[in-house]
């Protein structure tokens, strides 16, 4: 096993399922909605017009980030002339779309760069997800639009030998298996991007790394050339169930519609939806100023790929086409009741960051960041995705659980939902993530408890 095990380390978690079950009405969450203080929000579109009236659709669609854009972009290639409405509590692109580590990575957290069960399923989703960051070149070139998306190849890079020898092994039998990894050693790692930290690299040549900002953008683009209609700074505070939902936002509009799509991942439990299947985890982010020509040269990252590490707690990092190192990842944290605020220590988060930068890359010591950001990722307990239908009258879609690999996954899942609410499910029935719901997680003080004991025993063994 090459990668990280996120939240199954607090396996803690899922004792005492049952307690505490009255704790989301005793504590409810912070409701409030922090703007998007990231690089990648500086291109982002001014906000379109929140709604002002009560209205009518035939599916709503609540979050503007690349699950509820993808999922509005394929509802509205699939029914035109039908109403599509997005409803964005911010801008779009505020949550973990807007502020994540920028790397396309294939399969999910939970398969990502380890021993196939079934050679079969997990080529399959392979492929899948590969042929996605096609997809979105497509869709680039469709609407004459750059995402400074690049398909180049991702790098998983191995702290210890034990981990090469590890990694040798897995590279051997998924070549037999068709999948195309390559073993990097330290030489060849240590030219690739540009520190000799590392012991070596499981290369994945159809990975790759974007601008998720721009990449917000285009899906937005598409998805009112689709016809969908977007309204942000629209919070939602309410929902009725039925065969037509009531959706009830804070400024006091109505929308109703037969159809409704969750796309609000690490925000959905203030929705009363989903609370037991997510955790909302805290991931830090950095990056440098443009870097002089001669700190390029002294870095010597002559490869451009992105790369994470082996790490429980893990480390991620990628150079821009401007030549800007962004480096994320490291400790992360869960604030008592799922709580979105920016945790108090996220300025001792940014500084961990700087250092680890400085210990990669000597030569950029002192040069510190321009930016640094948080935000929330909506955590699975075994780090695996679900995505599918709920509901008494089986007419709520959702994806949810993506775990640090969303800026692909999240638009597979769109087109996904796509087809779910437009009767076409049996393209998707040999998907393991349908309809299902990932291991429960309780509710306070048992989750908070939880989280902590494992974070703890995770940073106590990594140390």
């Amino acid at each position: 096993m090459l990668r990280r095990a996120t939240l199954a380390a607090a396996g803690t978690l899922a004792a005492g399922a049952g307690v505490n079950a009255i704790a989301p009405a005793i504590l409810p969450p912070d409701r409030s909605f922090s703007p998007n203080p990231s690089y990648w929000a500086r291109v982002l579109a001014p906000p379109g017009p929140a709604l002002a009236t009560d209205i009518a659709a035939d599916v709503v669609v609540i979050g503007g980030g690349f699950t509820g854009l993808s999922s509005a972009c394929y509802l509205g290639r699939a029914l035109p002339g039908r109403r599509i409405v997005v409803l964005e509590a911010g801008a779009c692109g505020n949550g973990a779309s807007g502020r994540n580590g920028a790397m396309v990575l294939t399969l999910t957290e939970d398969r990502y760069l380890r021993q196939a069960e079934d050679a079969a399923l997990e080529r399959r989703l392979y492929e899948l997800t590969a042929d996605n960051i096609g997809v979105l070149q497509a869709l680039c070139a469709e609407l004459g639009m750059d995402c400074e998306l690049e398909q180049r190849g991702a790098l998983q890079v191995l702290d210890t030998d034990e981990q090469l020898r590890s990694a040798r092994d897995f590279v051997e039998r998924a070549r037999t298996q068709g999948f195309p990894y390559e073993l990097w050693d330290h030489e060849r790692t240590a030219a690739a991007i540009g520190t000799r930290a590392y012991r070596g690299a499981v290369l994945d040549p159809r990975g790759g790394q974007v601008h998720p900002g721009k990449l917000v953008g285009l899906w937005k683009a598409a998805a009112l050339r689709a016809g969908a209609r977007i309204h942000e700074n629209t919070p939602v505070a309410a929902i009725e169930e039925g065969e037509v939902h009531r959706i009830v936002t804070a400024g006091g509009q109505q929308v109703r519609a037969p159809v409704l799509v969750l796309a609000t991942n690490a925000y959905t439990a203030r929705l009363g939806y989903l609370r037991n299947a997510v955790a909302p985890v805290f991931d830090y982010v950095g990056i440098t100023p443009v870097l002089s020509a001669a700190q390029r040269a002294a870095v010597g990252w002559q490869s451009g790929l992105p790369y994470n590490d082996s790490r429980t707690e893990v480390y991620y990092a990628g150079i821009t086409r401007d030549g800007r190192i962004h480096l994320g990842g490291g400790p992360v944290d869960y604030r008592f009741n799922g709580d979105l605020r920016e945790p108090a220590c996220a300025a001792a988060r940014h500084a961990a960051l700087e250092r680890e930068l400085a210990r990669l890359y000597p030569a950029l010591a002192g040069v510190g960041f321009e930016s640094a950001w948080s935000g929330a990722v909506d955590m699975s307990l075994d780090g695996s995705p679900a995505v599918g239908q709920m509901g008494r009258h089986r007419n709520i879609y959702y994806g949810i659980g993506y775990s640090g690999h969303g800026v692909n996954l999240s638009s597979v899942f769109g087109r996904i939902i796509a087809d779910l609410a437009t009767g076409q499910r049996g393209a998707w029935t040999w998907l393991p993530f349908l309809d299902r719901l990932p291991p429960y997680i309780p509710n306070e003080p048992l989750r908070w408890l939880g989280t902590q004991i494992g974070l703890a025993a995770t940073r106590l063994i990594e140390d």
